[in-house]
């Protein structure tokens, strides 16, 4: 009977680990547009790009210490300007200084997009600040599609072309000083801000990533309760998903019952 008790009074953990060992013996499916969490993955430090002015730099160059990468390109008419908003507003908004307790790179994903451009969106978002910060604090890169892959795969950012633009998601990628990935940020909504990205996470990422610890989100269960819809650029429930792990879990949770549920003693008659 105690036994008994204790699986009932515990069964919304058993129903959050059965979600999430779910998630993740499905989290191998092919993704074609998306994101795919890769904590403790390492982000070439070879991989070589051009910055704003032009110039060749390596990805290991900028990345020493705590920094932020976003994977956008420059003229997306979806997700990547807002993404970037948000980003240079909890920057502003933040006690932590970029260039001294971080820093950002932000690479264009699409190949056929040149540093003039990169520079024009540099100089468009860093005139919103209203603290100042050193130029050298956020690159704007741009490169040929050999490197952008290397940091894309190594990321688990998925993005397709379709026409002139390019599907994709969007997150923050936090990566520590030897490069590798730490933390995913995803924009979310609250009370105080809206819809964006709260300073308080963007601090704790920060201070967390220095300290090269790799924090996972609930990305993978997303993913595996949502399916990217390319055309809305946004994720809609799977059902089919939902109802199919659903009837699995009644059924365990039912078994559990069965098993462990103190069976009665039968009284023979004289």
């Amino acid at each position: 009977m105690i036994l008994f008790d204790y699986w009932m009074k515990n069964l919304l953990k058993i129903f959050l680990i059965i979600i999430m060992m779910s998630s993740f013996v499905l989290s191998d499916e092919k993704i074609d547009i998306g994101i795919d969490e890769r904590l403790g993955s390492v982000i070439p430090k070879d991989a070589m790009f051009f910055d704003e002015a032009g110039n060749e730099v390596l990805i290991g160059d900028l990345t020493s210490g705590p920094t932020v990468l976003t994977l956008v390109y420059y003229d997306c008419p979806g997700i990547c300007n807002p993404l970037l908003f948000e980003l240079s507003e909890v920057m502003n908004r933040s006690e932590l200084e970029p260039g001294y307790d971080y820093n950002v790179v932000s690479i264009s994903i699409d190949k056929y997009e040149t540093p003039e451009l990169a520079s024009k969106k540099k100089k468009e978002f860093l005139s919103g600040f209203d603290k100042d910060i050193s130029e050298d604090s956020w690159k704007f890169l741009t490169g040929n599609i050999e490197n952008i892959k290397k940091v894309t795969e190594s990321a688990g950012f998925y993005f397709k072309r379709e026409g002139d633009e390019l599907r994709h998601a969007g997150a923050l990628i936090f990566i520590d000083g030897n490069g590798k990935i730490c933390r995913y940020l995803f924009p979310s909504y609250s009370e105080n801000y809206g819809y964006g990205i709260l300073p308080f996470d963007f601090k704790m990422a920060i201070l967390e990533t220095s300290q090269g610890k790799e924090i996972p989100t609930i990305a993978r269960v997303l993913r595996f309760c949502f399916s990217y819809d390319t055309e809305g650029q946004n994720y809609t429930l799977n059902f089919t998903r939902i109802f199919g792990i659903g009837i699995l879990i009644l059924a365990g949770i039912f078994f559990i019952i069965i098993k462990l549920k103190p069976k009665k003693e039968i009284v023979k008659a004289r």
